[in-house]
């Protein structure tokens, strides 16, 4: 081969150079890839925790079919008339204490903004007020045949999660074939959809939030930790919608049906169940049970979630047990997303008060092979069934009907109700009953010894904490020998059949100094050579790092569910709901049991708690529940609840540390404010945003803790500190080693 020249010889060097660095920063990753997999304690090592990322959800569905199991047998027991009339008297107040209570009544407002007239019938659009500045967009389809002074029977339309709501074709095509059969039908905008956009972009024209279940989830979760719901609003739009509806003079008040499918499915068995005026109801698509839904899609968006209704003793079936023997129809498809299978142990449960009451012949379910659709054999069983039942005869078959146009059934002149009306939303309704229970709230803080026993107790009951008894033995799955310390991988069984791994963290000299490090992202995001935890085990401290159940190890990825934003799912959250829990209180209890743990290991044990950020409420709860802290250190803790229900936009992250109903009873700075005279050490501070705009919030929350500290004689022991202030965190715990 000839030589090469000079220049080649650098073009070959520098070619050289590369692949080296190349090679080095393969080999890096590969290393850190390494690093964070040996830190793994059970997955992909344990076959039997495979399902690791479905503890979480397995935990909270396993609970709830005890409880549905409890549920069912009780119901199957049930066998004389006066017992179904007692299970119906049970029904109906705990769906009161539940959603209720509702507002008083007040003037609709109703106005018709404009009528458009077609061959066969005529659309008036209206807008009513459900409540005070809450204004609903409707369309009143009446059919041309009325004779005058006459009185036909009504339908009340409710729209599935349809971007246009009751405008879709699918929904119409069923609306104007119930107005083509002589039925009178009221279809309403459900809140977060069509003309009713309640994070509407001017822009864009769409949704800030997202699709519709987005729309409901987004102010969902604020309605649940204020301890209200999204349902609440719905249902009493839903009522009002009634009451407008029997105020018309072509409405037989005695002849009222209600229908629709999938989300309206939900609207109407809901409303069904509410409002005894409602003489005949066809939800579709909807109906299933809870064992069933738990099993497959899991439970859906805001408003198909009631907190405690598992746990109050309720199923799907009981929205139509408190109806009987009014008529009803159970519309559904074999291959429903909704199981089939859960909504024939319905018809099965619910065919029995209605055989005891003698009237068998008001219920009945249809099917027909499909998945979640409407067909016409279902459409035609539906028709079929309010002809029967509102005695209004006729041909009974689908047909094909043209629609109206788009601008024909357009409501508001601007097409949307929030640029038209400027109305209220789900947000700021429940942003104003929060502010009332805010008044309460300062009010017991007043008598600060009584509200500390009342708050605790409130945080135990409404997180659903479960307090351990005891602790099982860790089991040891590995050991990672370090400079000068070594990392042992353990894991001990949790409060269900679940286990919890962790990493233990020691020096050769283990003292009686001890940390339990708790990070939003698992035990290992800060496990690493010259990581965080790394630095307090050299100063002396032993520290565990575990992951609770839903993260790390446990992070729960293969159940989102449809309220999924930013990476974070509602859906897991509302699971822990409907069964009286809540995920913080479930991890708290897990703390609680790496306390005993430690106590275990070490009688003499002085222990630490290190949160960051959605882990601190964590921590707060088991710190305020066992008082066994010596120390609580807080990095970038949201200030509060509150912050999260007035803020109209907050951050995701925070929902699964959120407590369901806890801003009525007590918040996060009441927790630390109970931890005096223990150190408490607090960084960061931000809003439910995660931000630090809400500086009235921020400030209210570091004065209820400060006001705390002071009344145990304890201000020094509590250090707030500005953003980026870990330097003085690690130096106020080092210096006591």
């Amino acid at each position: 081969m000839g030589a090469c020249n000079p220049g080649f010889c650098s073009i070959c060097k520098s070619a050289v150079r590369i692949i080296i660095l190349i090679f080095l920063q393969l080999m890096l990753i590969c290393n850190i890839a390494f690093s964070q997999d040996d830190l793994n304690v059970i997955r992909g090592k344990w076959l039997i925790y495979n399902n690791a990322p479905d503890f979480l959800y397995n935990h909270l569905a396993r609970q709830a079919f005890d409880l549905l199991k409890k549920r069912a047998d009780e119901v199957s027991s049930i066998t004389t008339k006066e017992s179904w009339i007692e299970r119906q008297a049970f029904i109906r107040k705990t769906l009161d204490d539940i959603i209720g209570p509702f507002p008083e009544k007040t003037p609709l407002n109703a106005t018709i903004l404009r009528v458009i007239d077609k061959k066969d019938y005529r659309i008036e659009h209206i807008v009513f007020e459900s409540q005070p500045g809450f204004y609903v967009t409707s369309s009143l389809f009446v059919p041309s045949g009325i004779k005058k002074g006459a009185r036909a029977p009504a339908i009340i339309y409710c729209s599935g999660h349809s971007e246009d709501g009751y405008r879709s074709n699918v929904y119409m095509h069923v609306i104007l074939n119930l107005v083509s059969k002589g039925f009178i039908v009221f279809a309403f905008d459900p809140v977060g959809q069509g003309e009713r956009l309640e994070y509407f972009d001017p822009q864009t024209g769409k949704s800030k939030a997202g699709g519709p279940t987005n729309e409901h989830s987004y102010p969902g979760a604020q309605a649940f930790i204020s301890g209200s719901s999204q349902a609440y609003h719905m249902i009493w739009d839903g009522i009002r919608a009634i009451d407008y509806l029997i105020s018309r003079k072509e409405v037989d008040p005695l002849r009222i049906g209600i229908t629709g499918r999938s989300g309206g499915g939900t609207q109407s068995a809901y409303i069904a169940a509410y409002d005894n005026r409602i003489y005949a109801a066809a939800p579709e698509n909807y109906i299933t049970n809870y064992t069933r839904l738990l099993q497959t899609i899991g439970p859906q968006d805001a408003e198909q979630n009631l907190s405690n209704l598992i746990s109050s003793g309720l199923d799907h079936p009981d929205f139509l047990i408190v109806r009987a023997p009014r008529p009803m129809l159970m519309v559904t498809t074999s291959s429903d997303m909704f199981s089939i299978q859960g909504a024939i142990e319905t018809e099965k449960e619910v065919s029995e008060i209605y055989k005891v009451f003698e009237k068998s012949e008001n219920f009945k379910r249809i099917e027909d092979d499909a998945g979640h659709a409407s067909t016409k054999k279902n459409r035609e069983a539906m028709y079929a069934f309010f002809s029967k039942h509102l005695a209004n005869p006729g041909d009974m078959s689908d047909k094909e009907i043209q629609l109206p146009s788009a601008e024909e059934m357009k409501v508001t002149p601007t097409g949307q109700i929030s640029t038209s009306f400027h109305s209220r939303t789900v947000f700021l309704l429940n942003r104003e009953i929060s502010e009332k229970e805010e008044i309460i709230l300062r009010k017991q803080r007043e008598t600060p010894y009584e509200f500390r026993i009342t708050a605790v107790n409130s945080a135990k009951r409404l997180s659903g904490y479960i307090e351990p008894v005891a602790c099982e033995d860790p089991v040891l799955t590995g050991r990672i020998v370090r400079d000068g310390y070594v990392v042992e991988k353990y894991f001990v069984r949790g409060e269900g059949d679940y286990v919890i791994p962790y990493l233990l963290f020691k020096s050769e000299n283990e003292g009686k100094r001890y940390m339990i490090y708790l990070h939003p992202s698992g035990k290992s995001k800060e496990a690493s050579q010259g990581g965080e935890i790394e630095r307090y085990v050299k100063e002396g401290y032993t520290v565990i790092a575990p992951d609770l159940p839903g993260t790390g190890e446990l992070r729960s990825d293969n159940f989102r569910g449809d309220a999924y934003f930013d990476g974070v799912s509602h859906n897991l959250w509302y699971a822990s709901m409907l069964i009286g829990r809540s995920i913080t209180g479930i991890q708290a209890g897990d703390v609680t049991r790496l306390l005993i743990l430690l106590k275990n290991r070490n009688r003499e044990a002085v222990i630490d708690g290190f949160a960051r950020g959605e882990m601190a409420p964590v921590l707060l709860h088991t710190a305020a529940f066992t008082k066994l802290f010596n120390s609580v250190i807080l990095i970038n803790p949201y200030c509060s609840y509150s912050s999260i229900v007035m803020n109209h936009f907050y951050n995701h992250s925070y929902i699964p540390s959120a407590v369901p109903g806890s801003v009525k009873s007590y918040d996060l700075p009441d927790l630390a404010a109970f931890l005096a005279p223990a150190q408490l050490i607090i960084e960061g501070i931000r809003d439910g945003d995660g931000k630090t705009d809400d500086v009235g919030r921020i400030n209210e929350a570091v004065e209820i803790i400060r006001r705390g500290y002071n009344l145990e004689k304890a201000g020094d022991k509590l250090v707030i500190l500005p953003e980026n202030s870990d330097e003085t965190v690690y130096g106020l715990l080092t210096r006591k080693n």
